[in-house]
């Protein structure tokens, strides 16, 4: 067992096990690990990797759906001496090639449906030297892949011998989009993690007698770093039903439900003859993007239970901001975490302003990462460590934010970030398009949905037959969140006087065309 520090990332499950050994840590469906055994899968592990990558400061790629063998991979990368990467598991092959290759990875640990993705893709990716399956696949399922599992089974090995790290040296990368539209890596310390897994811990009122219900496509580390922080039990539900997923609250004494926006607004309207209640639940959380507040009151009249929200980003590791469980303000993503500063600039100026103005929001604390890949350290932040979030908010008296609107021309569909540009450049490649500009269109259900402003080459035909194409085609090389859900076939794309396109104005016409469309 590794020796507890408080200062390392890994460190957090050495602590957890301690601590409440026989309490149980992880559960999905029928499998279910305690902290002692998921300390001890986690040193095994870290025992395999630092044996295929002896030199220390590798980075390895995780990815999986929910699955307790990402905490596994996780932590254990960690433990080994190198760097974990966090990688969306939905992920098509062009943004896995980009991810793999920006951080060049040396080991992969992935489930099974994102291998099939990754295989055609190894010889354009020379850093990489081992991939390993984890997640629910039998050993040998996949010929010529070995299973973490099975590895650690192999080599008889039951300890990591954990390589010491200090709290400023980077233990995780994991990815965001940017306005060009390609991710990038953002370099977060073992400080900047467990810093802000203490900060979620107390802010969301978590503690070794809580239950919390993961209610998300993915597993994010930041609810598996703040429930372990806490001592917590983490129950992941992979189905999509929301009500189902409060049915499964019930049945493991869920006391926190963590779930999407769009899947909570879901629940608010699902028939009233559906709902559960669980004795328990005591809070819904929401994050990643804005929860309507009528979904928020409705969820609190339908179930007794308060519904809150918070607010971060990938490079403040993430969560910056939390409102009060106990008594939230719908709306409002709260007041900052313990040790974090945030204030209101003016978007031009940069000038501090106060009262309830509009401005850019900035933020500083130990949370903050420590950089891009491939730029120098803290040249994200000024001088005094104010980092620049490029969203616009204001701050009541009572130091709430309340986010108003982004900055940048991203967009987040299902709270999956989406960058427009991404999604241009695989419609440039087809040969029915001369131009595209991409927007994100408000979208109830989904928060935003991505619409294309298209302009056809020559020879290309009947406009409706060709949009249905240009649809078909970007589905087919981009996650569901980015798939096109309407284009709008133009002559010519409106710029600016300075030859600027203006994402926001076009979103705005487009929109209003399409109500007066639907209205009529």
């Amino acid at each position: 067992m590794a020796e507890p520090d408080g200062q390392t990332l890994d460190g957090l499950v050495a602590e957890a096990a301690l601590a409440h050994p026989e309490r149980t840590a992880i559960a999905a469906g029928e499998r279910s690990l305690d902290f002692a055994a998921l300390e001890q899968q986690v040193d095994a592990a870290a025992g395999v990797l630092r044996g295929l990558l002896p030199e220390a400061g590798s980075t390895i790629a995780v990815a999986s759906v929910l699955d307790p063998d990402f905490a596994v991979a996780y932590y254990a990368s960690v433990r080994a001496g190198h760097v974990t990467a966090v990688i969306n598991p939905l992920l098509r092959e062009e943004g896995l090639l980009h991810v793999l290759a920006l951080c060049e990875a040396q080991a992969a640990l992935v489930d099974a449906a994102l291998y099939a993705r990754l295989r055609p893709l190894r010889g354009k990716l020379p850093h990489l030297r081992h991939v390993i399956l984890i997640g629910t696949v039998e050993e040998g399922a996949v010929p010529g892949v070995q299973t973490l599992a099975g590895l650690v089974e192999r080599t008889g090995r039951t300890s990591g011998g954990a390589r010491r790290a200090g709290p400023d040296d980077v233990a995780c990368v994991q990815f965001t989009s940017g306005t060009t539209g390609l991710p990038k890596g953002v370099r977060l310390t073992h400080r900047n993690l467990t810093a802000n897994a203490a900060q979620i811990a107390e802010t969301h009122l978590l503690d070794s007698t809580s239950v919390t219900l993961n209610h998300l496509p993915t597993y994010h580390p930041m609810h598996l770093n703040s429930a372990v922080r806490a001592g917590a039990t983490q129950v992941l539900c992979a189905a999509p039903d929301p009500v189902d997923a409060v049915r499964t609250a019930g049945l493991a004494g869920a006391t926190h439900f963590y779930s999407l926006p769009v899947r909570l607004a879901r629940l608010a309207g699902a028939p009233a003859d559906d709902d559960v209640r669980p004795a328990s639940l005591r809070y819904f959380a929401s994050g990643g993007s804005a929860l309507p507040v009528s979904a928020a009151r409705a969820l609190t009249a339908r179930f007794g239970v308060p519904v809150f929200q918070g607010y971060g980003l990938a490079e403040t590791s993430p969560l910056t901001h939390c409102d009060d469980p106990r008594e939230p303000v719908h709306g409002s993503v709260g007041r900052p975490v313990r040790g974090t500063g945030c204030r209101i600039v003016d978007t031009g100026t940069g000038e501090v302003l106060h009262g309830d103005a509009v401005g850019e929001v900035q933020v500083r604390g130990p949370q903050i990462m420590k950089g891009y890949l491939g730029r120098p350290d803290h040249t994200e932040t000024d001088a005094d460590g104010w980092f620049t979030t490029g969203d616009v908010g204001r701050v009541d008296a009572s130091g709430r934010l309340f986010v108003v609107d982004r900055l940048r021309d991203v967009f987040k569909c299902d709270n999956f970030l989406v960058a427009p540009s991404e999604i241009e450049q695989v419609t440039a490649r087809h040969p029915l398009v001369r131009e595209s500009v991409v927007v994100g269109l408000p979208d109830a259900a989904h928060g935003a949905v991505a619409a294309a402003y298209v302009v056809l080459a020559d020879g290309a035909g009947d406009p409706a037959a060709a949009a249905a194409t240009i649809t078909a085609y970007v589905a087919e090389h981009v996650p569901y969140y980015q798939h096109l859900h309407h284009v709008e076939v133009v002559d010519g794309i409106e710029r600016s006087a300075n030859g600027k396109i203006q994402r926001r104005t076009l979103r705005d016409a487009l929109a209003a065309r399409l109500r007066t469309a639907v209205a009529s």
